[in-house]
């Protein structure tokens, strides 16, 4: 069975949403990610990706505060990511209780960095973000997007020792309108061994099932649930029978 990760995106110290990573199109979820985190974790959730979006924005580590609430708060296992580009950002991510983190912006920008990475504190940690928005490797919280071609991007990662990677449709994020499976299934051929974290435009407990179905090791999903598509009983359903990295 596929792994399913629960998404918590955090403005302001809040649980928001965004479309298309637009932040003009945000909603809040819930005032404290932290209840929401261990709301997630009583139905039987293990990982939770964290998304620091204020980091991403202003390209440096700011919501550090909510994460060590939630990582103090539950026992599940955080990777986190928005606004990680220095070392003093990779390091308060874990000494703030981060397990993994997720790259994207450096690893476009700054590839000696990423190596120095993914070597000081092994390939198991570092999550390659790959944001695709038309084939190209979107940085700097999808404002930019880059000359990098999502399957050059990739396999140059693959042959520094990248294992994980999350790939998010921009122009599917949020939207409730389904996943890439396309654009997936693509990935997989090339790159067969690769732990593809599949995100965006899941829209409920089907789409779920055609990712697991296209063989796609794992998947990112927030707004599905928030929004009511996919309910609490699914949801545990669905944590029993999930695998976990």
């Amino acid at each position: 069975m596929i792994e399913i990760i629960p998404a918590i995106d955090i403005i302001g110290g809040k649980c928001v949403r965004l479309t298309k990573g637009d932040y003009d199109k945000q909603r809040t979820y819930a005032d404290n990610p932290a209840e929401m985190a261990a709301e997630l974790e009583s139905l039987g959730a293990r990982r939770l990706h964290v998304v620091d979006l204020d980091g991403a924005k202003s390209r440096h580590i700011v919501n550090t505060a909510t994460l060590e609430q939630i990582t103090g708060r539950t026992n599940l296992v955080v990777d986190f990511g928005g606004g990680i580009k220095s070392e003093d950002d990779i390091e308060r991510a874990f000494r703030f209780g981060a397990s993994m983190v997720t790259v994207g912006s450096v690893a476009v920008a700054d590839k000696a960095l990423m190596q120095r990475w993914i070597d000081t504190y092994g390939a198991e940690r570092i999550i390659l973000g790959a944001d695709v928005r038309d084939g190209r490797i979107s940085v700097n919280g999808w404002k930019e997007d880059s000359q990098e071609e999502i399957a050059d991007f990739l396999e140059y990662y693959i042959n520094k020792g990248v294992t994980k990677v999350l790939c998010t449709d921009i122009t599917r994020d949020g939207t409730l309108e389904g996943p890439s499976l396309e654009l997936y299934r693509k990935i997989l051929q090339r790159f067969p061994d690769l732990y593809l974290i599949a995100s965006g435009g899941v829209s409920g407990v089907g789409d779920i099932r055609e990712l697991d179905s296209a063989g796609v090791p794992a998947v990112v999903f927030g707004k599905a649930f928030y929004e009511g598509r996919i309910s609490k009983e699914e949801l545990r359903n669905l944590f029993n029978q999930t695998k976990t990295f």
